[in-house]
């Protein structure tokens, strides 16, 4: 009897030696990283956060401006390199009047929109970290917006005479006409030289357009009424996602819609009204929203994966009484935010985040 008990003594060792280290592993596996902070070298409050993009995991800039001692808005530029945020002066202007906008990589290099007090240009970056710009052709007195893929670029914008689509085909800029009725262009947005997308104020409500490589035509979108645009998400494989809300009896709703390659299918995610203008795909395949958050001292983004929507929240902030991520972007494996926080007896300064590594 104490033989037999010796056995099933060894064979239950044995089991837990063998079972344990796969366990382990599902229990790992089952742990989802959380979002850690990466510190972002100091502005001159107050700041603001125009725009983020990622290459991968080695390579991001976060564009904005900050307040100089004489009151003047000055651009401010950062680069992520896989391992830390550091400020970017070494681009023309980088000590003058102006801000920056919208960041868009084009090939080996990266664009980024220039508002140099009051003259438009793009400021480009090339692999070796030289730095030259590309005028405008005209000084609008609004630069609402800009886009950059290979082959193309695009700002959008008002003078006195109303509403600019200037084109950059790599040699020259072209001005560009608009359909009848347009009043206003909100953004744009491309996948391709020849797939540009607007979002624009019409006679007639909120329109979407597109570039076929000839032509601005209205896109025939089906959004719901009475709504706005905040971004439109072109993405491979013909994907679309529209992100903006709806305003009905008295509340503000956010909704998104996707292009399947087939037809338009519209939801309501459970996000009030929140901004969707940092819309976003993360590593994860599913879209990823910065949210108004209900602590003061966290950050709070929402995951939306098809019907599911999910929360999560950012590191503590000791003392934070408002911690708002400004932008998105996928980062390799990760997914950054940047934007401000604001701790208690000063002005808002720079924050980011990381969710994975």
């Amino acid at each position: 009897m104490n033989g037999l008990r010796a056995v099933f003594v060894c064979l239950a060792v044995m089991c837990a030696a063998v079972v344990s280290p796969a366990a382990a592993v599902t229990s790992a596996a089952a742990v989802q990283p959380g979002w850690s902070v990466l510190p972002v070298p100091a502005a001159a409050p107050p700041v603001t956060v125009s725009d983020l993009a990622a290459r991968g995991p080695r390579e991001a800039w976060a564009t904005g401006y900050e307040h100089g001692t004489d009151g003047l808005l000055r651009p401010m530029l950062y680069r992520w390199d896989g391992v830390a945020w550091r400020r970017d002066a070494t681009f023309p202007g980088a000590g003058e009047p102006g801000t920056l906008g919208k960041a868009q990589f084009v090939g080996e290099e990266v664009w980024i929109f220039h508002n140099r007090a009051g003259a438009g240009e793009i400021l480009r970056r090339s692999a070796a970290g030289e730095w030259s710009t590309v005028p405008l052709p005209q000084t609008l007195r609004i630069y609402q917006d800009f886009t950059a893929v290979p082959g193309a670029a695009w700002v959008v914008g008002e003078d006195d005479t109303g509403v600019k689509v200037l084109h950059y085909d790599g040699s020259g800029w072209t001005a560009r006409s608009v359909p009848d009725g347009v009043l206003y262009l909100m953004g744009i947005t491309a996948r391709t030289a020849t797939d540009v997308w607007a979002w624009a104020d019409t006679s007639t409500g909120t329109t979407v357009l597109r570039w076929d490589g000839t032509a601005w035509r209205d896109a025939k979108v089906p959004l719901p009424a009475n709504s706005n645009v905040h971004a439109i998400l072109p993405e491979p494989y013909g994907r679309v996602t529209v992100g903006g809300s709806r305003y009905a009896d008295g509340v503000t709703r956010t909704y998104l819609m996707t292009w399947n390659g087939h037809s338009w299918h519209t939801t309501y995610p459970p996000l009030g009204g929140t901004h969707a203008g940092a819309l976003a795909r993360g590593p994860d395949g599913a879209l990823w929203l910065p949210l108004r958050s209900d602590r003061a001292f966290q950050s709070k983004y929402a995951r939306v994966d098809g019907s599911r929507t999910t929360f999560s929240y950012g590191s503590k902030r000791t003392n934070a009484i408002d911690v708002a991520p400004r932008a998105l972007a996928r980062a390799g494996f990760s997914l950054l935010s940047f934007g401000t926080a604001e701790i208690y007896g000063s002005k808002p300064n720079l924050m980011s985040e990381r969710l994975g590594g």
